[in-house]
């Protein structure tokens, strides 16, 4: 059976995406957008939205897309459920990372410390504030959105850049480019700012007959 590897740390942000509490961050250098995602950030304790991702590459003119549902819960839980144009779930349960491919009939389970080590997806997850894991670059306007551009503090060989887009305060866009250059922009829809969300829903038990690969962090 063949077997594929799922980048989580791109998969997250955007995988990804569990809005965290946010302290000590200096915003000494930051216009109104930095404080409005400090603020939002840090006020966040539940979120769900539909989003639409785009990879786009340098050979392709193109891009790769999927779409699917997004649900976050803090303190560091998410889960994550594309499902078009295939069916593949991520769930973060606060210590492991459930990784499953419905086609290839396989789920990948790593601790999360492992797995999402210096990525968007350990900031998003609430597993690392923003001042530990990112420098805040700038912040701009488009026009429509305004965007907070960051950097990864530890030199991550996974990407080199983070953006975050947010319109009167909420959350609408991420862009990350990885080291290769290419571009991965998640856009979200019909977001719902502290709903209900049920805990069993970042609980996550693989189906019967399925390869079970890796081993699980404590909870």
């Amino acid at each position: 059976r063949r077997r594929r590897r799922i980048d989580v740390g791109r998969s997250f942000v955007v995988g990804t995406l569990a809005w965290l509490a946010l302290t000590g961050v200096t915003l000494a250098e930051q216009t109104d957008a930095g404080e409005s995602l400090r603020l939002f950030l840090g006020e966040v304790v539940s979120l769900k939205a539909d989003f639409r991702q785009s990879l786009f590459t340098a050979d392709s003119e193109t891009p790769q897309v999927s779409s699917g549902t997004l649900l976050i819960k803090r303190p560091g839980r998410f889960r994550w459920e594309y499902k078009e144009p295939a069916s593949q779930l991520l769930i973060c349960d606060g210590g492991r990372i459930w990784m499953y491919d419905e086609d290839l009939e396989q789920v990948t389970v790593r601790p999360v410390d492992e797995t999402l080590r210096g990525t968007p997806a350990m900031l998003l997850s609430g597993q690392a504030t923003l001042d530990e894991t990112f420098e805040i670059l700038k912040s701009r306007s488009d026009g429509e959105l305004d965007w907070v551009d960051l950097r990864p503090r530890d030199g991550s060989p996974e990407f080199v850049s983070l953006s975050i887009a947010l319109r009167q305060g909420i959350l609408q866009r991420m862009e990350l480019t990885d080291s290769l250059g290419q571009v991965t922009r998640v856009e979200l829809d019909d977001i719902k700012v502290d709903a209900e969300v049920a805990d069993d829903l970042f609980l996550f038990e693989p189906p019967p007959g399925v390869d079970v690969i890796g081993v699980g962090g404590s909870r």
